[in-house]
């Protein structure tokens, strides 16, 4: 089975990761999931701390 990674460095989708694992999310079933990788990062850093509204891990607070 094909599993498919998002490489941080390059931002392109891996099959059957071939980079360093430091450098990878995932793995993902599809290719499409792979490819939305870094959305779905905002958005579970958006739902861990609401504050941080766009999803860059740096809230408002001082």
């Amino acid at each position: 089975m094909v599993e498919y990674w998002y490489n941080v460095v390059t931002h392109e989708v891996e099959e059957d990761a071939q980079s360093d694992w430091t450098q990878l999310l995932g793995p993902f079933k599809t290719r499409e999931e792979a490819e939305r990788a870094l959305e779905k990062v905002r958005e579970r850093n958006r739902a861990w701390d609401p504050s941080d509204a766009d999803g860059d891990g740096w809230s408002d607070q001082d």
